[in-house]
């Protein structure tokens, strides 16, 4: 292959959580797996690069703070190789004081590109987890590197603050690195299905296409396809220690990572003479690893599927390392495995009697529970207490004995009469009530003091009411409904409602419908019936008028 430059990018992008170290590791890792010499230095203090590899910066030795600090320190020491054709540049939390300690030095910003040039030809790619900041460390990153990728999601924010990065790569082409430029734009955790995600991919794109021969920094940059999607395997790697193709090497994310490293070793090599029909292809070497690895892959599958699968050798292993575990003995009448082309168990004929016995034991308690349920349900009722035929009995002469109340009901349209209600017995029938009711065409006042003071009193009213006896209220029969008047008819006074004479001098008018009540009503007034006055005219603009007068006459 033809010798070329080694090609060293810096990683950086100012905003955090934008996926600068899930990118480095990932696209480093798969040009490792073409067969590329690969390294891969960690800038940043939190060391998460060292720790997604499964390195630990303070048990290695030394580390990337010694290269930056200790001047006699040998930068082949610090590097470690964690795969084929992968090293590491490791980092620890005590990178953090090393501005501070070199805030003297003279040329502190291109210390690590100074101990870099002793190895420069060691590697094909170089690849430079920068700190989300723009510190000591990162300005000795960006001195190092000759492009710069920036990691970042296609969001508006994100837009904002690729502005401002490309100010700063601006200002170090102009000074420190003259040979800084933007290499593109890396799209992590990218979503193809929103809108918003496709308007910020085209404004980048256009972008860059406006800014193509202008001789700024980003001169030649673009958006590096394919896009990365959002993918929890890449996030779910780092806890065991491993890059995504050990720990899912067909996953969405290792897919796109791997394409997007082999367009990004092509494009190099085919811009350095390289053959493209061999350019971004793996090396011989790498494809029989890979070829290797795969097998292993398949053969690790196969027999993963295997010993999943049921058969009668692997139930009976299995029954064997449970006996062997529990160190039971087997059971009298247990399956036997026969060899044959069925190979199915064969159950001998005990195992056959023993679950028929087994079923009718069960038939037979369920039987015998029936049986005593409804031997206790029969058991119950007939300690239930027998109906008592005196409750009838008592329920009337309870009601016979119950005294008659005096009832005066107020209607609008008669004068108030007396009623003496008696309630009839529960046990006896439902008798129509009898109500003697009433109605006048025109309303009649009620009667003065006057008229009420000379009114004798009523055989009601002299004596108290007895109680009728069960046999009277068994005898009585029910009164005939009353008629009431009709409009035209001629005025009766209040006095003539109770008198027995009153039935043969009422006119005719259509009957009421009785009440369907227990309590029988009789209308009580007093004994001596008024003589039927002489129909005159009445003066009914006033009511105590017509009163008067009616009394006069």
């Amino acid at each position: 292959m033809t010798q070329i430059p080694p090609r060293i990018t810096a990683l950086l992008n100012q905003k955090g959580g934008v996926g600068k170290t899930t990118s480095t590791v990932s696209i480093g890792a798969a040009i490792a797996l073409l067969g590329r010499r690969t390294l891969l230095i960690d800038l940043d203090p939190q060391a998460h690069l060292s720790l997604h590899l499964g390195v630990d910066g303070s048990a290695v030795g030394k580390t990337v703070y010694d290269v930056l600090v200790d001047p006699d320190c040998d930068i082949r020491d610090a590097i470690v190789q964690v795969r084929d054709n992968l090293r590491l540049l490791p980092s620890t939390t005590d990178l953090a004081g090393a501005e501070t300690e070199l805030s003297n030095h003279e040329d502190r910003n291109r210390i690590l590109r100074e101990r870099f040039a002793e190895i420069g030809h060691e590697f094909d790619f170089v690849l430079i987890d920068c700190p989300p900041s723009l510190n000591m460390l990162t300005l000795n990153g960006l001195c190092l590197a000759d492009e710069v990728l920036v990691p970042m999601q296609a969001q508006f924010l994100a837009m904002q603050g690729l502005t401002k990065l490309l100010e700063t790569v601006q200002l170090l082409a102009g000074g420190l690195n003259p040979t800084l430029r933007i290499g593109g734009v890396v799209l992590c955790m990218h979503e193809t299905q929103t809108s918003h995600s496709r308007e910020v991919v085209q404004e980048l794109s256009n972008f860059f296409d406006e800014s193509a021969g202008s001789g700024l920094p980003w001169d030649g940059a673009k958006v590096l396809m394919p896009a990365i999607r959002r993918n929890i395997k890449l996030a779910e790697a780092p806890s065991f220690g491993q890059t995504i193709f050990d720990y899912a090497p067909w996953c969405p994310g290792a897919i796109d990572y791997r394409a997007l490293a082999e367009r990004f070793v092509r494009d190099w090599e085919v811009a350095h003479g390289v053959d493209p029909a061999i350019a971004g292809k793996p090396t011989p070497a790498a494809a029989a690893a890979a070829a290797a690895a795969a097998a292993a892959a398949a053969a690790a599958a196969a027999a993963a599927v295997q010993s999943s699968r049921f058969t009668p050798e692997t139930a009976a292993a299995a029954r064997a390392a449970r006996l062997a575990r529990t160190g039971s003995t087997p059971i009298v009448g247990e399956s036997v495995v026969r060899k044959g082309p069925a190979q199915k168990p064969v159950a001998p004929a005990t195992e056959t009697r023993t679950s028929a016995s087994k079923s009718a034991e069960m038939k037979s308690v369920e039987m015998k529970s029936v049986e005593m349920k409804s031997a206790e349900m029969k058991s119950a009722e007939a300690k239930k207490p027998a109906p008592r035929a005196s409750e009838a009995k008592k329920t009337a002469s309870l009601a016979a004995s119950a005294p008659a109340t005096i009832v005066e009901p107020r209607t609008a349209t008669s004068a108030p009469a007396r009623t003496v209600s008696a309630a009839t017995p529960a046990t006896s029938s439902m008798a129509p009530a009898v109500t003697a009711v009433t109605t006048s065409a025109k309303p009649k006042p009620r009667a003065t003091h006057e008229t009420t003071d000379a009114r004798p009193a009523s055989p009601v009213e002299r004596a108290p009411v007895k109680p009728a006896s069960a046999s009277e209220v068994k005898s009585a029969k029910p009164a005939p409904a009353p008629q009431s008047k009709e409009p035209g008819s001629k005025e009766l006074g209040s006095k003539e409602l109770g008198s027995k004479e009153l039935g043969s001098r009422q006119p005719e008018s259509k009957p009421m419908k009785p009440a369907p009540t227990k309590t029988a009503t009789t209308a009580v007034a007093s004994n001596e019936p008024e003589p039927e006055p002489e129909p005159e005219p009445v003066d009914t603009s006033h009511p105590f008028r017509a009163a008067a007068r009616q009394r006069g006459s």
